[in-house]
């Protein structure tokens, strides 16, 4: 199968912040590493088994009947599979795949250029296609349902539109953010399957192939407990294997070991709940308001990132571990992160629950004080 990548690079600030050994996205130090533990079939793939289950049920209908499988959207964290799902699906379809994604598609004659020359039964992957402009998605419209794009000639009076017929192809498409994507768009995927966070089982099950692929010994204990600090995500779990190794040949005896996995994680900073000390501070920004909802904005100045930045990449965990709430006026931390940074719960009326515990109020620390 030939591959085309078309990528944009992210911005500088989204960029710092996946730079973060806890980050989800790819980087570009991953890319050689991912790409040799990448499973080569379906039946390798480990964890997201009803996606995995209904994906493989669809391939095997749909060659019955030798035809293209439907439309396929792909969401959830980064980190947990999208991209090689995709390649899977078009590997066990034995199908040309053209990768790009929303943001390297600028304008619209880039989109359509893609479009008129795919193969027959080629699958397009679109990665982040919720970042995709409105007048791409025109063009996806009649190419998804119909099998042709619609092309503007001259400008002006003169102006007339033209349909060119399209190959017959199979769009997967990927997002970190479905409810973006337009009502129209969303409508026209026939597969629509959501990625979970992986739990600490799976993890370890791709940690143990992990190490076998790279000629690692990892013990068992040990890859128990990189799987319970990585947030979920394999693409963290492999990048936390890549350092203890790093560590293991550096300091110890080559092998993998708890002790080895335990000083890997301090040195990066990671604590026995999977979090960065810049999580921390957002929760104690958070906390520092006494209950109160906080703004997005306000928590991004306090913590020196940018708002979208907040949103994607350091919030999702934080709210999936019950430590941060999204409540329409802001964000409010709960008990649990009251609990972790060790603080009396605010008073009564200000409670994360809407009713803080009687007789119990936080102590009078200044917000400068609760950072240091």
């Amino acid at each position: 199968m030939n591959g085309t990548s078309l990528r944009s690079p992210s911005d500088g600030t989204r960029s710092a912040a996946e730079k973060r050994i806890v980050a989800p996205a790819a980087r570009e130090e991953d890319a050689s590493f991912d790409s040799a533990l990448r499973p080569q079939t379906l039946d390798e793939f480990v964890g997201q088994k009803r996606v995995v289950s209904n994906l493989a049920l669809t391939i095997e209908a749909a060659s019955r009947r030798d035809e293209m499988i439907e439309h396929t959207l792909l969401s959830g964290m980064p980190g947990l599979g999208k991209t090689t799902l995709a390649q899977l699906i078009a590997r066990e379809l034995d199908a040309e795949l053209i990768t790009t994604s929303g943001p390297a598609l600028e304008r619209a004659s880039d989109l359509a250029g893609i479009l008129m020359n795919l193969r027959p039964r080629s699958v397009l992957f679109i990665d982040e296609v919720h970042r995709l402009r409105a007048a791409m998605e025109e063009y996806l419209y009649s190419a998804m349902e119909d099998f042709c794009i619609d092309i503007m000639l001259d400008q002006g009076p003169d102006a007339r539109s033209m349909r060119v017929p399209i190959k017959r192809f199979t769009l997967v498409a990927a997002t970190t953010r479905e409810g973006l994507l337009s009502l129209p768009l969303r409508g026209r995927f026939g597969l629509r399957e959501r990625l979970d966070i992986y739990p600490a089982d799976d993890l370890t099950r791709i940690l143990i192939r992990s190490a076998g692929l790279l000629n690692v010994a990892l013990d068992d204990d040990a890859g128990h407990l990189l799987a319970q600090r990585a947030r979920g995500t394999p693409r963290v779990a492999n990048r936390f294997l890549r350092r203890a190794r790093d560590v293991a040949q550096v300091e110890g005896t080559g092998r993998v070991s708890r002790k080895v996995v335990e000083e890997t994680l301090t040195r990066l900073g990671v604590d026995e709940r999977g979090l960065e000390e810049l999580d921390r501070r957002i929760l104690r920004t958070i906390v520092a308001h006494d209950g109160q909802p906080v703004g997005l904005k306000t928590i991004a100045v306090s913590v020196g990132e940018e708002p979208d930045t907040i949103e994607e990449i350091y919030e999702p965990y934080l709210i999936q571990q019950g430590y941060v709430q999204k409540t329409p006026q802001g964000r409010r931390a709960s008990e649990a992160a009251w609990r972790l940074l060790d603080l009396p719960l605010p008073a009564a009326g200000n409670s994360p629950q809407g009713g803080g515990r009687r007789g119990q109020t936080r102590s009078k620390q200044s917000p400068e004080n609760m950072f240091q």
